[in-house]
């Protein structure tokens, strides 16, 4: 069992952290620090797509080579992908500037980037930025703060969660930040994920739990359908907490391993619901597939479709849509064994059972839907598998937001 509380990214024993307005941006903050005062060891996951920006690879770099990380810096407004040469050198330039100022080596500094895709990061400003912002990094709960809101470009609010768990009979803490709003698609969206714990666990066994993680959370989330070029989920775990060292055999393992996903889950489903223009959570879950890899591809059909998300936005149980995108996810079933129901805090309505059409309400229907929570269950027959993912509506405000992204 864990038990959730109130922390920040820098609430694990060991960890600072910082957020201020540097001026990448015209107002709002853009430079964010997370630090372990001891070398913590580093679990990562990267974006999927060809196309990757210059601070994917240079962290790409520091996992592989398998060394202890120190600190990471994050700039927000300026993705620093697709600039060429330019780009890694600026991207290495932030390390070495964080790195002298930590007193560490720059292979111990991560980097990480959001913005506009194609630009030229103002090194002048980001440099003076980091200097600055290094000599105000702590433990304290409004730094924690700051440095979520740094790192957000088109979300709403800040995406935070904080859990302790006991381990070994010592209090472990994970928290972690998040940001994502649109371009948020499976294969990671985009979107920046930084967690951290004070707990001491096995390097190979961090990166698996992490790699499994990411599978059941970030990568079951959609908002647009685009995979961008800088998503990264990041996990620095520091051993301050002082526990035996958690390896596969760890008793307390799998109690570790709850809480650890919970922090991702909990990241994962905030950024859809700060999906851009969103005024909808859906949750699809799909359950009596034959494998994993089916039931997951019929969640990820469903979340995608634009006729379903603009169904949603609409508040129109037209059902029909869920159905024909579950039949073109290329999944094999039979539609005469499928059962679907929608529901929301306002209760749950049967819409097909055994393949048959359900009369139903449309007053009950609307009700159901108007909520800002919607769970669509899917059930196939077709064996014992389950899958569930999150997505949000289509919304004229998604059209906005992005039309005018760079102006």
């Amino acid at each position: 069992m864990f038990q959730i509380v109130k922390g920040h990214v820098n609430s694990p024993k060991g960890f600072w952290a910082g957020g201020m307005h540097a001026g990448i941006k015209k107002k709002k903050k853009d430079l964010a620090m997370i630090y372990s005062v001891a070398p913590a060891t580093l679990a990562g996951v990267f974006t999927t797509n060809q196309v990757k920006a210059a601070p994917v690879l240079w962290n790409q770099e520091i996992l592989k080579g398998g060394k202890s990380v120190k600190a990471i810096v994050i700039n927000s407004g300026n993705a620093n992908a697709c600039t060429g040469v330019q780009g890694k050198k600026d991207n290495e330039e932030m390390a070495s500037v964080m790195a002298e100022k930590m007193n560490c080596d720059p292979s111990e500094v991560l980097v990480a980037s959001t913005g506009i895709i194609g630009l030229n990061l103002p090194m002048d400003v980001v440099k003076m930025g980091i200097e600055t912002l290094s000599e105000k990094l702590t433990s304290k709960s409004l730094c924690g703060k700051n440095a979520a809101e740094s790192i957000m470009t088109t979300d709403t609010f800040s995406k935070e969660v904080c859990v302790e768990v006991v381990i070994d009979g010592e209090t472990v803490t994970i928290a972690g930040m998040a940001k994502g709003s649109g371009m948020i698609h499976p294969n990671m969206a985009t979107m920046l994920s930084f967690v951290t714990t004070d707990a001491n666990i096995d390097k190979e066994v961090l990166q698996e739990m992490l790699k499994s993680t990411n599978e059941d959370t970030y990568n079951m989330i959609s908002v647009d359908g685009d995979t961008s070029t800088n998503d990264m989920v990041i996990v620095l775990a520091n051993g301050e907490a002082k526990n035996q060292l958690i390896t596969a055999n760890h008793p307390e393992y799998h109690q570790f391993k709850e809480a650890f996903l919970y922090v991702h889950q909990t990241l994962a489903k905030l950024i859809v619901k700060d999906g851009e223009g969103a005024s909808k959570l859906i949750e699809v879950t799909v359950s009596g597939a034959e494998d994993i890899k089916g039931a997951k591809k019929i969640v990820k059909s469903v979340l995608t479709s634009s006729l379903v998300k603009t169904a949603f936005f609409g508040e129109d149980a037209n059902w029909g849509r869920i159905l024909c995108a579950a039949g073109y996810s290329g999944v094999s079933f039979d539609p005469m064994q499928v059962n679907l129901s929608l529901s929301s805090e306002k209760g749950q309505m049967e819409l097909l059972n055994a393949g048959e059409p359900v009369a139903f309400s449309e007053e009950k229907a609307s009700d159901i839907l108007s909520e800002r929570e919607i769970y669509v269950h899917l059930m196939i027959g077709e064996g014992s598998y389950k899958a569930v993912g999150w997505g949000c509506d289509l919304s004229y405000e998604y059209v906005k937001i992005n039309g005018a992204y760079r102006t």
